[in-house]
């Protein structure tokens, strides 16, 4: 009874708690505190093997989202005319690992800099530091699930977490029930993520609001040389 009380809990309500404070907390936070919305780069603290360490990072986690964004709220439907499940979860086990592999080396190497640099762990505050470690953390956990998931390339697994993540979004009802047989390791996943949708507003991700796309519709700067 208890168990089945903690999966709802965790797989029902807590996916609203988070998304409701990810949503007004950032709000809030970007009316009350602009002062501390930035990404705080320590660049020009340390500049050994950032760019690589971020680079990689980045790359792999944009691609992750999105991977995540467009294969888990796509409903079946839509791609059973021209794409078996089976094939879709070979390509999300493939394009996923490649970017699960650069998120863990980039994510890694960031925070090992952030622990172990003098300077940088000074400049480093320790939601800084928590929510990096959660993120490797989950990058990790994504990269174990692949294991799983080549025991049953069936496609079923990928479908009922799909429905899952569905239900939550689109506000079907009985989502929990999604996540009944589902294996620790995918629940465990779920729940990091989750948390760190929760943390979001109260960290430097909130920087990922002001992506620059004004720069790509922007008129070109005139600069002139001093004669």
């Amino acid at each position: 009874m208890f168990i089945e009380y903690l999966q709802h809990l965790i797989y029902g309500y807590y996916p609203y708690l988070a998304g409701t404070v990810f949503l007004v907390g950032s709000l809030v936070r970007y009316d009350q505190g602009q002062f501390t919305w930035k990404t705080g780069s320590s660049q020009m603290l340390s500049s050994k093997n950032m760019r690589l360490a971020s680079n990689l990072f980045h790359i792999g986690i944009i691609v992750i989202f999105f991977g995540h964004l467009v294969g888990m709220l796509t409903p079946h439907w839509v791609y059973a005319p021209f794409l078996h499940a089976g094939t879709k979860q070979l390509i999300a086990i493939v394009v996923g690992g490649i970017a699960g592999a650069m998120c863990v080396v980039g994510g890694a190497m960031l925070l090992y800099r952030r622990l172990v640099n003098p300077r940088v762990k000074a400049s480093s505050s320790l939601m800084d530091t928590l929510i990096l470690g959660l993120i490797v953390l989950q990058a990790c956990l994504g990269m174990v699930t692949i294991i799983f998931s080549l025991g049953h390339m069936d496609g079923e697994m990928m479908l009922t977490l799909s429905s899952w993540a569905q239900s939550i979004v689109f506000f079907s009802g009985g989502a929990a029930d999604y996540m009944q047989e589902v294996s620790w390791i995918y629940k465990l996943h779920i729940f990091i993520g989750l948390t760190i949708i929760l943390l979001f507003p109260f960290s430097r991700l909130v920087h990922v609001w002001s992506v620059p796309f004004g720069y790509l519709t922007r008129r070109y700067q005139i600069v002139r040389r001093r004669s």
